[in-house]
């Protein structure tokens, strides 16, 4: 498991408005730290839905590997999951530039926009 690499998880048990059920997710956390076999896992929840209220907070990742159609990762349900919650092989893998995208998503959905412009 690697930092941008696509996993499939089981996201249940669930609660309101929480994603759910078996989905691909994004892996968020530092490799430093998955090489260690450190649990949980940070991840981003991908999903098939785009919502046009939401379009601002999506990154389209267009289908590869076995990642069979275009998904969207939904930077504000970011959580952590347990190793036993994941897949035994990753999808596929995301870009650096797709990184850095998912990154700026989920930086200004925690609110700290202000750490993506360089201080003067």
């Amino acid at each position: 498991m690697r930092r941008g690499e696509i996993w499939l998880a089981r996201l249940n048990p669930n609660t309101g408005a929480e994603a759910g059920k078996v989905r691909p997710v994004l892996i968020l956390l530092n490799d430093v730290l998955l090489v260690t076999g450190m649990s949980p896992v940070l991840c981003i929840p991908l999903t098939s839905k785009l919502y046009k209220n939401l379009s601002g907070l999506r990154l389209k990742i267009t289908p590869r590997g076995r990642l069979l159609k275009p998904c969207y990762a939904m930077p504000e349900q970011a959580r952590a999951l347990d190793l036993n919650r994941f897949g035994n092989a990753a999808l596929a893998t995301l870009t650096h530039e797709e990184m850095i995208q998912v990154e700026r998503l989920f930086i200004a959905t925690c609110g700290m926009v202000q750490y993506l412009t360089p201080p003067h």
